[in-house]
């Protein structure tokens, strides 16, 4: 395979999987704005959703006021933005042109009828609705699980899948740990106690946003507790999007690139060494520490294996 089309490929998974994860996140900032403000409805959900999202500096250079409206904007649809929903699809596409022949009809069906009907939404955006905006979120949700069911249903499993699972994996543990950082050092304001009322529909937003309600109650059977929470995130390997999962996930797929090249590298050395840390963590440990810390290296490390990739594979 190309190194063009592996970086084509891994790029195309990474934006598919970015804009859910947007979609994600506006929905849970918009259910907290929502709620009363004794019951949780806090000032800081968008400069919680800004932070996750990377894109905090960028709207400030902007000139943008912090306000619902502009941040949803800028998110969504704002052409000036890297980060926003529209330029994500956008990417994706061109990337999934730039590889047609290495995807399948239902891949590149999802995708480019995905643009097609991102400009229809995009062209009445003016004077969109909070339900038009409900109507705009659900089709992100809908578009990735179309193209990442397309891949998994009907891809063949070689290169060019397994790039692809990789950069899904890499982009999904990353979103995961800005979700859970943002949660434990913004949203939850100084006065208020751990374990309040407030601090309850935080968390309940944050696994609503990783669709981890009803898993949550299931593992554990309680109510909901911040360090079950972060255990669900990081530790539990039967929570998909937990960043153990991931790494499971990564690993795999690498060595599968690295028996069918006949060649281990640093990237196998990276992903293999923080999936044996996250084996052998314990949320005493991990609070302990500091959960910013921990979250802040997974991070930083995690980027580094992209870069690993990204130079092994000559991307």
């Amino acid at each position: 395979m190309l190194s063009r089309t592996a970086d084509n490929l891994y790029w195309l998974a990474r934006y598919m999987e970015r804009a859910d994860f947007l979609s994600r996140a506006i929905e849970a900032s918009r259910r907290l704005a929502s709620l009363p403000k004794t019951y949780g409805g806090v000032e800081s959900e968008w400069d919680s959703v800004l932070l996750s999202s990377g894109s905090a500096e960028s709207f400030a250079a902007s000139g943008r006021p912090l306000e619902e409206e502009h941040v949803i904007e800028y998110l969504t649809f704002a052409a000036d933005n890297p980060g926003s929903i529209r330029n994500c699809l956008y990417l994706a596409r061109t990337n999934a042109r730039a590889v047609r022949t290495a995807l399948t009809v239902e891949m590149w069906e999802a995708i480019n009828g995905a643009f097609l009907e991102m400009q229809s939404f995009e062209n009445r955006r003016k004077t969109t609705s909070k339900e038009e905006l409900t109507h705009f979120l659900e089709f992100v949700k809908r578009t990735s699980l179309s193209y990442d069911g397309g891949a998994y249903r009907t891809m063949l499993r070689n290169d060019a899948y397994w790039f692809s699972r990789l950069g899904l994996f890499i982009e999904r543990a990353d979103n995961t740990a800005r979700l859970l950082d943002v949660k434990y050092h913004v949203l939850l304001p100084e006065k208020e106690s751990i374990g309040g009322s407030l601090d309850y529909f935080q968390w309940s937003a944050l696994l609503r946003a990783v669709s981890a309600h009803n898993a949550y109650h299931w593992v554990y059977r309680t109510s909901m507790k911040p360090w079950l929470v972060a255990d669900l995130l990081i530790l539990r390997p039967e929570m998909p999007r937990s960043l153990i999962s991931c790494y499971e996930s990564i690993v795999r797929n690498l060595d599968l690139l690295a028996r069918a090249h006949s060649r281990q590298g640093p990237a196998q050395r990276q992903a293999r060494k923080l999936h044996n840390q996250l084996q052998n963590l314990t949320m005493e440990n991990v609070f302990q520490n500091g959960l910013h810390e921990f979250v802040s290296n997974f991070i930083v490390e995690n980027n580094q294996l992209g870069l690993l990739i990204s130079e092994q594979y000559l991307f």
